[in-house]
């Protein structure tokens, strides 16, 4: 089993269609493949979430979540003002390693960015510390945005992330404008320069708005992952 966690440089940058995308790729090479979503904001009651959104675009694949609350808000917070507990570090734990059991590939997919709060004092980073401390592989992908201060939140992410001695795969584009301007372009080559981690694609604006047969079709010629996943090595 591979752990990829999927993270944002931001709330709001596509991480959810590429998860989705991922998903699809993977499913369409045969691997069992489930979403995690430790903690998802935003979203009243009986009303679509994040993972339904997946399973609508990627096709039936297995789904766990963690928590979900109605404010738009960061999860700790939106938590405290409905009077709720989140799950602890060791709930969201299991949740990953549980889905870890039966499948080939566990996306795991944050909420907002890297450093943001999932419960009392963790975030996404101490989640998958705990699914490394079991022995599980861990890599990560970051979704950015593709216009200006792009290159900066990058920068950081990656940062955050490999202080941790975790191994990021790569960085995707979670939008990609249909007639992109001077700095969508330059950004584009200059992630890699920033970061030092390839780009490994670009999901196109509005692919959400594909049918799914279609999304499922062409989310291979969006993201690069010809050796993906490949085994998580421990940051230099």
């Amino acid at each position: 089993m591979t752990a990829c966690f999927i993270t944002g440089t931001d709330t709001g940058v596509g991480k959810t269609v590429v998860t989705a995308a991922l998903a699809a790729i993977l499913r369409s090479r045969g691997k069992n493949v489930s979403v995690v979503k430790p903690a998802q904001t935003g979203v009243q009651p009986g009303q679509p979430a994040d993972l339904d959104e997946v399973r609508r675009l990627a096709g039936p694949v297995d789904v766990s979540e963690g928590a979900r609350l109605a404010d738009p808000l960061a999860p700790d917070r939106a938590a405290l003002a409905a009077g709720v507990d989140l799950p602890s570090l060791a709930d969201q734990r299991d949740i990953v390693l549980d889905a870890a059991a039966s499948h080939d590939v566990v996306l795991v997919e944050g909420a907002g960015g890297v450093t943001v709060n999932l419960g009392k004092g963790f975030g996404l980073l101490d989640i998958a510390s705990r699914i490394r401390e079991e022995g599980q592989p861990v890599s990560w992908i970051i979704v950015a945005r593709a216009g200006l201060g792009t290159l900066n939140h990058s920068r950081l992410t990656v940062w955050a992330i490999q202080n941790r001695g975790f191994f990021v795969q790569g960085i995707v584009i979670g939008s990609w404008p249909a007639a992109p301007g001077l700095a969508e372009r330059y950004n584009r080559e200059d992630l890699t320069h920033y970061t030092g981690l390839p780009v490994l694609g670009a999901v196109p604006e509005g692919a959400s708005a594909l049918a799914p047969s279609d999304f499922q079709a062409q989310a291979p010629d969006w993201i690069q992952t010809d050796s993906w996943p490949t085994q998580p090595r421990t940051a230099s």
